[in-house]
């Protein structure tokens, strides 16, 4: 059994945190939402929040949670049509103050004591701007400071790579923007419902999935094994999958990898495409969603060009697609969900890719060099 010093069964924590997920969702899923829609007693801070949102909201947040931070941005906007800017925590901190005092800020962190977030909390604070924190932590020190606190249910994580605290705060932001949509009335009642569902049966899907993806992704990082560069690539929310998924292979395996939008591939970062740099294309599509299926077919046609160009490909792909997994030289299956699911539920494969990717070189995974799990110090 698993104890508080053990990964056990697994050998890594990396790995344990990985197979945690379905139960961090369904937990942090459970703090908010019950059997009738959003819990009064929880959610009501955070609408008095969206409701002082004014000229928009900032978020600033730092690694994988500016990622997380990046999803909700194209999220909130396209559900609610509220402006959002996202902006490294480090930068933020030092920029002139000129925006207005309405604009509400948001900050995300794992273990809400970021040094650098925790000074864009407090620079947003002292201008006066309304302050949410998502945080792993409830009695964290932002926690505390912001004005509300919207903590995750992930649990202490103890592997250095942000794994389920990731995909904790992608479920709170999606539930943050499903919110908002209420507020300003841009989703009707029945479509919330439905959406709400949908999200409950999340943990399920994902946990279906894993032994699957662990296979997979264990096979595929043994062809990978002489790799030295990587290029993730993707559209609307997954661009940001995909920057998480280049993040994870730097900082888990020590390899140079990079996220670019897939539409920005011809225009500069294509000359570095050469046999040793495979591109890691996420190509999954929800077929009930007009926007989805635009960009997924503007995905297949990137890949049929790169074919030709000679490229080795790395799909992540809806379950079953055979015109991706004919273009591609591997692929990870990921179950078809609704676009907001699909950006939460394709990240876990490409985490356990990393993992296997660090395994292979004989890296401590959960301890990788020159970091922590918390930067307390700029």
């Amino acid at each position: 059994m698993p104890t508080i010093d053990n990964p056990s069964p697994y050998a890594h924590w990396m790995l344990r945190e990985i197979y945690e997920q379905p139960d961090t969702m369904a937990a942090t899923l459970g703090l908010y939402v019950d059997a009738d829609g959003f819990r009064s007693d929880t959610c009501g801070p955070l609408r008095s929040w969206l409701q002082a949102i004014g000229d928009g909201v900032l978020i600033a947040a730092s690694g994988s949670s500016r990622h997380a931070g990046m999803v909700a941005q194209i999220s909130i906007e396209e559900f609610t049509g509220i402006a959002v800017d996202v902006e490294y925590a480090s930068e933020y901190c030092y920029r002139t103050e000129r925006s207005p005092t309405k604009q509400a800020v948001l900050v995300i962190s794992q273990s809400g004591e970021t040094a650098d977030t925790l000074a864009a909390l407090r620079k947003a604070s002292s201008a006066g701007h309304p302050t949410l924190a998502i945080t792993n932590v409830a009695n964290s020190t932002m926690a505390r400071e912001a004005d509300t606190s919207f903590p995750t249910a992930a649990g202490r994580e103890r592997a250095i790579p942000a794994t389920k605290s990731f995909t904790a705060q992608l479920l709170n932001l999606h539930l943050l923007t499903l919110l908002a949509a209420e507020l300003r009335g841009t989703i009707d009642p029945a479509s919330l419902r439905q959406r709400l569902s949908e999200v409950a049966s999340l943990s399920g899907l994902v946990a279906r999935q894993l032994e699957g993806w662990e296979s997979s992704a264990r096979q595929i990082a043994h062809a990978y094994a002489s790799a030295g560069n990587f290029l993730f690539l993707g559209r609307g929310l997954h661009y940001p999958i995909a920057r998480e998924g280049a993040l994870k292979l730097k900082e888990s395996a020590y390899l140079h990898a990079e996220g670019y939008p897939s539409g920005e591939l011809k225009h500069g970062p294509n000359a570095l495409v050469a046999e040793g740099t495979p591109l890691v294309m996420v190509a999954t599509v929800d077929r009930s969603d007009e926007a989805s299926v635009l960009r997924y077919e503007k995905v297949v046609q990137l890949m049929r060009d790169m074919r030709e160009q000679g490229a080795n490909i790395l799909a992540v792909a809806n379950t079953g697609d055979a015109l991706v997994a004919g273009l591609a030289d591997h692929v990870l299956s990921v179950e078809e969900t609704t676009e907001p699911l699909l950006a939460i539920s394709e990240v876990v494969p490409l985490q356990m890719f990393s993992y296997f990717m660090a395994v292979n070189h004989g890296i401590d995974v959960d301890c990788p060099r020159n970091l922590t799990k918390a930067v307390l110090a700029e």
